[in-house]
């Protein structure tokens, strides 16, 4: 099977799970289907962040989550000029925002500026995380 018939093929399968799952009430033990439109969700990690007066903040590099598993921090790669003399620092999760685009991607808008992001300590993983939050301020995380 290759290009359309796959393509069928493999709607045909999702859509037939999904009729399951829900005629079934999706049996206990037994995992359910949710099917995610690709308008509804986007992939964040080298995603380029811009600030709200958009300068260019840098990529999103990594997501820090809690033990149930929420997210807290952005990783970012900060600074330099064509990834020379970039470092990664820690922005907190409430500081960004997704903000769907005229286009098919989201724009991910962080609400602080170059010159509060540029004294934040770089974030070393193994090492207490340090957090900058839209008040300017920076945090350890618990």
């Amino acid at each position: 099977m290759h290009g359309k018939p796959l393509a069928v093929f493999l709607a045909t399968m999702v859509a037939a799970v999904a009729a399951m799952a829900q005629t079934e009430g999706g049996a206990p033990g037994q995992p359910s289907v949710t099917v995610l439109g690709t308008k509804e969700v986007q992939g964040i990690l080298g995603r380029e962040i811009r600030s709200t007066a958009d300068e260019n903040m840098g990529r999103i590099v990594d997501v820090l989550v809690d033990g149930e598993g929420a997210a807290r921090a952005a990783i970012i790669d900060f600074g330099g000029f064509l990834g020379v003399g970039s470092r990664k620092i820690a922005v907190a999760w409430q500081a960004l925002h997704f903000v769907p685009a005229a286009e098919k991607r989201y724009s991910v808008v962080l609400e602080l500026t170059r010159d509060q992001v540029k004294e934040a300590p770089e974030y070393k993983e193994g090492k207490p995380v340090i957090v900058i939050v839209a008040s300017g301020k920076l945090e350890p995380l618990p």
